[in-house]
């Protein structure tokens, strides 16, 4: 299919962006091309004004799509070009991407400054597709910042997206089966942030809920000296988004001071 077109990437055209994202899931980029779209990102990474990879994990049902959909809308109203990879589960007949619930994301769709993907995880463990890193690569090529990776959403297994992302989400809510104590040993500990949404049904399950997990970080201490905050919100009634956004940036700032 010929070389990838960095210039086409740089400017922006979407078909170009949408070609090598294909490419990159059928496995064809050589060597050579992998080290010219990692050393772009990283360049554009550096220059970027807004936080770069963001992933947002969690179980089933506690409402990431959702509450993706809001960030995307809160980065665009601060002028950022938004990259969403969404990663779905995969049909055990077809290997295709169970879309359902992209739909969330629909009002997106028709903004030029917004490209979401659809990825199939195709059987792959730990919440991702295997091309998953070299695509959010090539949304930062195409200029793309924030670009948020949403996981599969199949519990404890879903580790893999702090190794590709700057900011590691983790999406809660209470009395959802969400136990401390039953999560810990897995998803829990890869949080930069923790976000224990819907708390517009049960709000004195959420304040446990985070008082758990601000407990559950006081009795164990991270090697980059980082205390994950516990955000509460609701993405019916569209609050804690705000904070959602301050969290991030301070993360990534803490990052960059490193």
């Amino acid at each position: 299919m010929g070389e990838i077109n960095l210039e086409a990437l740089a400017r922006g055209e979407i078909d170009a962006l949408a070609v090598a994202i294909s490419r990159s899931e059928d496995g064809e980029f050589s060597e050579s091309e992998l080290a010219q779209i990692h050393e772009r990102a990283n360049l554009l990474a550096k220059e970027a004004s807004q936080p770069r990879r963001i992933g947002i994990t969690g179980s089933p049902g506690v409402g990431k799509s959702t509450l993706t959909s809001l960030l995307i809308a809160a980065f665009r109203s601060s002028g950022a070009k938004v990259g969403v990879l969404a990663v779905d589960p995969s049909s055990i007949l077809t290997g295709g991407a169970l879309l359902g619930d992209r739909i969330r994301m629909h009002e997106h769709y028709v903004d030029p400054g917004v490209f979401i993907r659809s990825m199939s995880a195709r059987g792959h463990l730990g919440g991702l597709a295997i091309a998953t890193p070299i695509a959010s690569e090539l949304l930062a090529s195409a200029g793309y910042a924030p670009v948020i990776v949403e996981t599969v959403g199949v519990g404890q297994s879903e580790v893999e997206v702090m190794n590709y992302v700057d900011t590691t989400i983790v999406v809660l809510s209470p009395g959802a089966g969400d136990d401390i104590q039953s999560a810990k040993a897995g998803i829990l500990e890869i949080a930069d942030i923790f976000i224990i949404n819907k708390i517009d049904r049960d709000n004195e399950g959420a304040e446990k809920l985070r008082q758990e997990l601000i407990r559950s970080q006081e009795l164990s201490s991270r090697h980059d000296g980082w205390r994950a905050p516990v955000i509460l919100t609701s993405a019916l009634d569209r609050v804690g988004i705000t904070e959602v956004v301050a969290a991030i940036k301070k993360h990534q700032e803490f990052i960059e001071a490193r």
